[in-house]
């Protein structure tokens, strides 16, 4: 039975998470006179249904959602905060204090504007978010432009007859299932090289989707965690005894298994709200943005530190006990399936020093996952895990005589549960390091801090370090004893990738290979080219195809294929041979030398982050806006065979390569 504890809380650390371009919001803009003085600029929206626009009084650093912003402007003023005006289908107060208003069908958002002087300028863009019942959207932006003369002496007023001689250049955001572009800025239209291509990516049998199965790995997951929690001191202790309690209360046994299957739906039905309420509290557009958001990402890894913490025993994370003892005598004082339910919610507020961190740490992994449901689902698993015990027992009350009895077994599994957290609150430092290019956390940074991590790790679980819960006369089992020998030999395997080692037990976690300052492994794959267009010009002048590379410095689909296949010596061969590597990483947080404007959908956008113009590249070109994504190309721009996808299939991928080069020649 302990074995399979510590195999279970070890597969829970290492379970891992393209789709067509979707633009279901149409915008409008139009400049309406209010007087001589004062004008509104109005962004009227048409939504798909199905869909929602959401609409927030964000920060600079908040949830993704419609906001104003101006580049330039001259003679003007705003008067007030954007107002959105619409049918309101929800609001709420998140977690930061802000009202969130949902609104579909159609929602108008309105900007009030006063001429100080008489020829005025302001030119700006409306930046929102949209979200359906599965996915959320990139932030959009709706760019405007407005110049003219304002009699600002006159104070008459005219709804009708607008002062002003205006030179207007309205902006239409009208979206569509199939992107086009146009690029008017010679930097963009080198050579035709960004000429969409998505037309010939499908004559190649080019499919754009992708097996999306993270839900089911959210779900498995949340399912570990769940039992990981059973075998803690907070919750294990308590089985037997909730049982008998149901099973003695009554002397129809029926009735007592009926109770005690009330009381496990009853843990499902509050984990589950728990999961919906976390997507209501950081706002559904949200979570597609927290996946490379620097705050975010480092308020999750001072989170993990701190769960850390506690399960090391430097303090427990407890709620009020006046809550916890509320709730139980209000159970007490009513009977029926009210009464279960309060009792099940009591234990979840008692129990929550020990899976307080573990459900922590679960919705820390979900919420980067972009997915709006992707909370409710993990706690779904990680419920269903917590509750099917007390149901079993109630069905066959002979298993409670096999039960392990607690013990300081359980506190080992705490502060191991403690060394795997810190281990992976270093991911999250690691993901806001690497896209604002910090280098504070370089490979061979990171790798240092994991084999000390799991070297540590491994002497605790041999009983060399000891920490203030554990029991000194604990012996040492023979599970334990294997438990901590994996933990050292995981860190001695770890210790040949400071000299460049891929390491593809890690690569998911680990940064990738280009921020390792001292490398002496050669068998792996370089890029030539950061910039598209550079690397095209290079390949043109000595003629070899390309094969570019979008990627993320958060993608961990990314850097696993980059140890799992690019190291296999016949790809590796064939890319740095017999191509021009470019890779582009989309979530580049570096700013451009100056915005870039460009046309999309008929929409003007500012382009202001290296990651933005890369990703702007992969959605007009390839008509694509996952990672990873591997397209081959021609001299002129034109692709030599189907994208390539997440698919750790190496002969498909040789394949791949090897039809590209054929075509190509």
């Amino acid at each position: 039975m302990r074995k399979l504890i510590f195999l279970l809380f070890i597969s829970f650390f290492t379970v891992a998470t393209h789709a067509q371009i979707k633009e279901p919001v149409k915008f409008k803009t139009e400049l309406k006179s209010l007087s001589d003085t004062e004008a509104e600029i109005l962004f009227t929206a048409s939504i798909e249904k199905g869909w929602h626009v959401y609409s927030t009084n964000q920060g600079e650093d908040g949830p993704v959602s419609a906001s104003f912003n101006i580049d330039d402007k001259q003679n003007v003023e705003l008067t007030g905060a954007l107002k959105p005006i619409g049918k309101e289908i929800a609001v709420f107060d998140n977690m930061f204090e802000m009202k969130v208003r949902y609104f579909e069908n159609t929602v108008q958002f309105v900007q009030k504007i006063k001429f100080t002087g008489s020829n005025y300028t302001i030119k700006g863009f409306l930046e929102f978010g949209a979200c359906n019942e599965e996915s959320c959207l990139p932030p959009t932006q709706v760019p405007f432009s407005y110049s003219g003369k304002a009699n600002v002496t006159s104070g008459t007023n005219s709804t009708d007859e607008v002062a002003i001689a205006e030179t207007i250049e309205k902006s239409e955001a009208e979206t569509s299932t199939e992107s086009t572009v146009e690029t008017p800025q010679t930097e963009l239209s080198k050579n035709d090289f960004w000429e969409p291509v998505i037309n010939e990516l499908q004559a190649l049998g080019e499919e754009h989707s992708q097996k999306d199965m993270s839900w089911f790995y959210i779900f498995i997951t949340g399912l570990l965690g769940g039992i990981i929690a059973l075998f803690t001191p907070c919750v294990w202790p308590i089985i037997p005894m909730t049982v008998s309690f149901f099973l003695k209360r009554t002397k129809d046994k029926k009735k007592g298994i009926r109770d005690a299957w009330t009381y496990g739906a009853s843990i499902v039905v509050i984990y589950v709200a728990l999961g919906l309420a976390i997507t209501l509290m950081f706002g559904a557009s949200a979570l597609n943005a927290l996946s490379t958001n620097a705050i975010f990402n480092i308020l999750f890894f001072l989170m993990l530190v701190v769960f850390a913490a506690s399960f090391f025993g430097a303090f427990e994370i407890t709620l009020p006990s006046k809550w916890s003892n509320a709730v139980d005598s209000k159970a007490e004082a009513t009977s029926g399936l009210l009464s279960i339910f309060l009792m099940a919610f009591t234990l979840s507020l008692v129990s929550f020093s020990c899976t307080g961190p573990i459900i922590g740490f679960l919705l820390v992994q979900v919420t980067t996952t972009g997915s709006v449901i992707a909370p409710a689902i993990g706690m779904l698993g990680f419920a269903i895990a917590l509750a099917l015990p007390f149901t079993l027992f109630a069905l066959f009350p002979s298993w409670l005589k096999s039960m392990p009895k607690s013990g300081g077994w359980m506190n080992v599994i705490k502060v191991t549960l403690g060394f795997l957290e810190l281990a992976f609150a270093l991911k999250f430092l690691s993901v806001a390091d690497l896209a604002y290019g910090w280098r504070l956390l370089d490979r061979e940074t990171f790798l240092s801090l994991w084999i000390i991590i799991f070297a540590l790790l491994g002497f605790y679980l041999l009983g060399k370090i000891k920490f203030t819960h554990d029991d000194d006369n604990t012996k040492i089992g023979v599970s334990r004893f294997f438990i901590g020998l994996a933990s050292l030999a995981f860190a001695v395997y770890m210790v040949p990738g400071l000299w460049g080692a891929p390491l593809k037990a890690v690569s998911a976690f680990a940064p990738p290979m280009q921020t390792q300052d001292f490398n002496l492994y050669k068998n792996e794959v370089h890029a030539k080219f950061s910039d598209y267009d550079l690397g095209m010009e290079y390949a043109a002048s000595h003629k070899k195809p390309v094969m570019v590379d979008f990627t993320g410095y958060g993608c961990v689909n990314c850097r696993k294929m980059e140890a799992a296949v690019w190291t296999d010596l016949k790809v590796n061969d064939i890319i740095n041979n017999d191509y021009i590597l470019i890779t582009l990483y989309v979530d580049d947080k570096t700013p451009l030398s100056e915005p870039m404007k460009v046309t999309e959908n008929g929409t003007e956008r500012t382009l202001r982050t290296v990651g933005d113009k890369w990703s702007y590249l992969q959605r007009t070109k390839f008509g694509a806006n996952a990672q990873p994504f591997y397209v081959l190309l021609d001299n002129s721009g034109k692709p030599l065979n189907k994208s390539y996808s997440y698919d750790e299939n190496i002969p498909a991928y040789v394949d791949f390569l090897r039809t590209g080069l054929e075509n190509y020649k």
